[in-house]
């Protein structure tokens, strides 16, 4: 199924039934006073957080849910029959607005979770409410309330560990392939990936966490260039950033230290939150190179950047240097504490393109 992670849609609730005008009518009992009873309740909407899900895909299709109203009341205080819920299955870590206020109405994060999106109408109330000493036959009876409408923007971040970035071309998808069960698309040329790619890092047993493989960025990503906006945000909820770096740059001819300051700076001009979280340096594509030239360009990184955070040389191609990050990364959210991953069922793998 090919990978959405935006749809929009629109909600209605049900009105509440309208409350009844009625009067007990007997034999022998001429007078026998107001007896309209309640309408019912009118239908909620709810959206529900399903594990099963891994895509939006479904609501191009279906834009428009409503829900039925209440039942009218009726006489010998018989209260409408309230309307049926209706129940949208969405996406673990799908992001919930007003389409219109652009209000942050939840997110769901954990399997099962439920929300809330639009309330049915309450019922409305009869009138053997409103009987009193000085009116025994009241003729008066309040309708029901009308159900929510809303206009939904639905957004799926994806929950992983530890996110993969970079410019296109340095290899991310190939890294994500070596280290999981993921079969992203993998090709010699830039923008192969064209959505985000999800995979579990098995270390050992009952010891794993979750990667995210998202397009490579270029300059003026975060502004929208290239598929830059749309797909930062999956980094939103990872805890660890691996920034891969192309060792190949050197055979073209272009400077890795200006590539990965390009990457830093939009990670900043996107959100301040997203550059200050940890972040790694990953020279990729060592393979291609027959002696310590691989070495020397992470020197160089270090010294030209004044980087002090870890360094790691690898080749995603071969698998030289991979699993010493993957321990690395594994130790890092250990003792980080609780990982977002964690909080709810591990999403399934996915591939970069379908």
């Amino acid at each position: 199924m090919k990978f959405v992670d935006e749809a929009s849609i629109q909600v209605t609730a049900g009105d509440g039934g309208d409350g009844c005008v009625s009067f007990r009518r007997e034999k022998y009992i001429p007078r026998g006073g107001p007896d309209g009873g309640d309408g019912g309740r009118g239908g909620s909407v709810w959206l529900v957080a399903d594990p099963g899900l891994n895509t939006l895909a479904d609501f191009r299709h279906s834009r428009r849910f409503a829900a039925q109203r209440g039942h009218n009341g009726q006489g010998r205080q018989m209260t409408g029959r309230s309307a049926e819920d209706i129940v949208i299955p969405v996406p673990v870590g799908t992001v919930v607005r007003d389409a219109d206020t652009d209000e942050l109405l939840g997110d769901l994060t954990r399997s099962d979770e439920r929300l809330c999106v639009a309330a049915g109408g309450e019922g409305g109330l009869g009138n053997v409410h409103f009987k009193s000493s000085t009116n025994r036959a009241p003729r008066q009876s309040v309708p029901g309330t009308a159900g929510e409408r809303r206009r939904l923007a639905l957004e799926l971040r994806l929950l992983a560990d530890v996110g993969l970035l970079g410019l296109p071309n340095t290899g991310k998808s190939t890294f994500l392939r070596a280290v999981s069960a993921a079969r992203p698309r993998v090709a010699d040329y830039p923008f192969t990936t064209l959505h985000p790619g999800l995979g579990v890092v098995r270390i050992g047993p009952g010891s794993s966490f979750t990667v995210a493989d998202i397009p490579g960025l270029i300059e003026g990503a975060a502004q929208g260039a290239g598929l830059g906006t749309r797909f930062l945000r999956h980094l939103s909820r990872t805890r660890l950033l691996l920034h891969l770096v192309d060792a190949g740059s050197l055979l073209e001819g272009r400077d890795p230290v200006a590539e990965v300051e390009t990457v830093a700076g939009e990670l900043q001009a996107y959100h301040a939150d997203l550059a200050a979280r940890p972040r790694w340096l990953v020279v990729n594509k060592s393979d291609l190179f027959a002696d310590n030239t691989a070495e020397t360009l992470a020197e160089t990184l270090r010294q030209r950047l004044e980087w002090s955070g870890p360094l790691f040389i690898v080749s995603a191609e071969t698998g030289a240097g991979i699993e010493a990050v993957c321990q690395a990364a594994m130790t890092f959210l250990d003792e980080s504490g609780q990982r977002p991953g964690r909080e709810g069922p591990v999403q399934q793998e996915t591939a970069g393109d379908d």
